[in-house]
């Protein structure tokens, strides 16, 4: 609860000195929270001090018992924009002010207990100065300050320090070691500060990994590149990309037939919300999620005055578009008139390159043109996609922008054992549980492809490491055959060898479920089905969930039950030939699915699809 300026009558009795231990919990690191509680300490007439350590950021502070409540109370209301304020615990100081001033601090180690923050895009102010030709960052593309710029794709460790980052190998120049050390600075102690003298620097190569030094400014002639129709591997915030002209219709072909990417959508970038305008509609809501901090891809209505290649989303009627999120995408779009393709540099259902050799290798075959550099990518962020539904955002793919933002779970779960919800194996995150508070990974994939699972592996082992998080209980999925259960099963029994002794459990939403016993049987009978149970529709709160209705079970195709390739068009098909009776074609069916977005393997048969023959019986 914020705390309220005290009545008139009271102030002479808080006007004592005294000092307090203030302890702010949340996303509180990497955002500019030190540097304004140093403004507001100094224009309270404070003394102490402010440091980062695992728990957050920690205050010492000394002065009159109203000018501590000013100060927290103009901690609430002037809080930066990134920052994410869960708590505020304070206690009473015996001992005496020990210093004249107030100070920023170094950072304390410690078992991590606070937030790490998301990557932002660009803020207004570092727009500005990349587009500044007086400027010493005059079309700089990694350009940051402590309002925005990378964060989770760069950090190995917490307390959130440079050192602890993917930069800990650039030196600073003596210009940006001025402003890293200058609390009224905009970039005081921003980790990713960066300029043209102390790096990280950008390079144009071909495919064949020969550098182009003759290039002049790399987002400038890559620009050129795009516009003659070419296509480019970019390596962004989080990883590569590919992009090329969206109005392109031969280029974004021949993208999607490298890409192997049959007819999912590609996602565009445009340079600004005109440029948006021209292709499709936007609501106001719409508009604020493209220019939020997170800015993720927004899906729209295709409903605008003039069109993009057909191969860029065929047969669909909207289109995911977002804005430029870093100066490098800012500096590559600006001269474009019209949007680019701008999809996660792999081929389809592997996991993005974020590693220069492993792109060189991965997708020299792709594109013609690489834009390089040597700023590592700690972990592989996509961009987050989302849409507004009867006036709401709602996020399709939780990854940059957003991920790993603790969500602040209701009251009743601060004292639940600490927990590691393992995901399922088609477009999976995976979850830590812990304090209250849910840590979501960003976007892993599909782990029946053998790179996302090794990423997989890698990325959980990352996140138990980096929030030094101790599950005392591993959650996994009933289906037996699936590869997160499985991990979850290696993940327990290492535990249990090193001391702990997590188990692993399954929490059934599929309907209510009053006893354990009761649950536990269903389950095992479950397991050993061969057919689906998928398409529930429940309605319930927290733990207690009621079941409303289910679609009509359905054979499944594949030996064993292994329900886990029956995808959406299967399971489509299947419901269609069980009501018809094996009245329906399933050509028909299929054709009717492939206009709709939902594309099969090239050069199979409808039986190949679907696991049913075209009258109808199970192959």
């Amino acid at each position: 609860m914020r705390p309220h300026p005290l009545p008139a009558k009271h102030r002479s009795a808080a006007m004592r000195p005294g000092g307090e231990e203030i302890r702010v919990r949340g996303l509180v690191q990497g955002v500019g929270f030190r540097p304004t509680v140093w403004r507001l300490a100094h224009d309270c007439g404070l003394v102490g001090d402010v440091r980062n350590d695992s728990d957050g950021v920690l205050i010492h502070a000394w002065g009159d018992v109203w000018t501590l409540e000013r100060f927290i109370t103009r901690l609430y209301a002037e809080c930066p924009p990134l920052a994410r304020i869960d708590a505020i615990e304070r206690h009473a100081l015996a001992a005496l002010a020990d210093a004249a001033d107030f100070r920023i601090v170094a950072s304390v180690a410690g078992h991590a207990q606070t937030g790490v923050v998301p990557d932002a895009v660009m803020c207004a102010s570092c727009a500005a100065e990349i587009a500044d030709s007086s400027a010493r960052r005059y079309r700089y593309p990694f350009t940051n300050c402590t309002y925005c710029g990378p964060r989770l794709s760069i950090v190995r460790a917490i307390p959130y320090d440079r050192a602890n980052t993917t930069m800990a190998g650039f030196a600073l120049c003596d210009a940006c070691r001025d402003e890293y050390d200058d609390p009224a600075d905009r970039r005081f102690h921003a980790q990713p500060v960066a300029c043209p003298v102390c790096g990280p620097r950008a390079w144009l190569e071909a495919a064949d990994g020969i550098r182009i030094d003759d290039a002049g400014d790399p987002c400038r002639v890559l620009s050129q590149y795009l516009q003659d129709g070419a296509i480019a591997a970019i390596k962004g915030i989080g990883g590569f990309q590919l992009a090329c002209d969206a109005c392109n219709d031969a280029a974004v072909e021949r993208l999607r037939k490298l890409k192997r990417r049959e007819r999912k959508p590609f996602a565009l970038i445009a340079r600004d919300m005109d440029t948006i305008h021209r292709y499709c509609t936007t609501g106001e809501a719409e508009r604020a999620l493209l220019q939020s901090a997170a800015g993720p891809i927004v899906i729209l209505d295709a409903g605008g005055a003039e069109r993009v290649a057909a191969a860029v989303a065929p047969g669909v009627g909207t289109l995911g578009f977002m804005l430029p999120s870093t100066p490098l995408h800012q500096l590559l779009v600006e001269s474009f008139d019209g949007p680019l393709v701008l999809t996660s540099g792999n081929t389809s259902d592997e996991p993005q390159c974020i590693d220069n050799a492993d792109a060189r290798a991965r997708l020299g075959r792709i594109a013609e043109v690489f834009l390089m550099h040597d700023r590592d990518v700690a972990r592989r962020v996509d961009d987050s996609v989302a849409r507004v539904v009867l006036g709401r955002p709602r996020l399709l793919r939780r990854s940059r922008g957003y991920a790993p933002a603790p969500l602040v779970l209701p009251a009743g779960f601060t004292d639940a054992q600490p927990v590691l919800a393992m995901g399922g194996e088609l477009k999976n995150t995976f979850c830590l549980l812990r304090n209250g508070q849910a840590i979501v990974s960003h976007h892993i994939g599909d782990l029946e492809d053998a790179l996302t699972y090794a990423d997989y592996r890698r990325s959980a082992a990352d996140y138990l490491r980096l929030f030094e998080h101790e599950p005392q209980t591993i959650a996994v999925d009933l289906h037996p055959e699936y590869l997160s259960r499985k991990i979850g099963y290696d993940l327990a029994q290492a535990s249990r060898r090193s001391g702990a002794a997590p188990s692993c459990a399954h929490r059934r939403v599929h309907g209510r479920e009053r006893d354990r016993a009761r649950c536990g049987a269903r389950d095992r009978r479950c397991a050993r089905r061969t057919r689906f149970r998928r398409g529930r529709y429940v309605v319930g709160r927290r733990i207690h969930a009621d079941g409303l209705s289910r679609i009509r079970p359905v054979g499944c195709a594949q030996s064993g039950g292994d329900a886990r390739r029956c995808t959406g068009y299967f399971r489509t098909v299947a419901q269609h030939v069980c009501a018809s009776d094996g009245g329906v074609r399933l050509e028909w069916l299929c054709d009717a699915l492939c206009r709709a977005g939902f594309a099969g393997v090239p050069g199979e048969s409808a039986e190949r699809r679907t696991g049913f023959d075209d009258r109808g019986a199970r192959q």
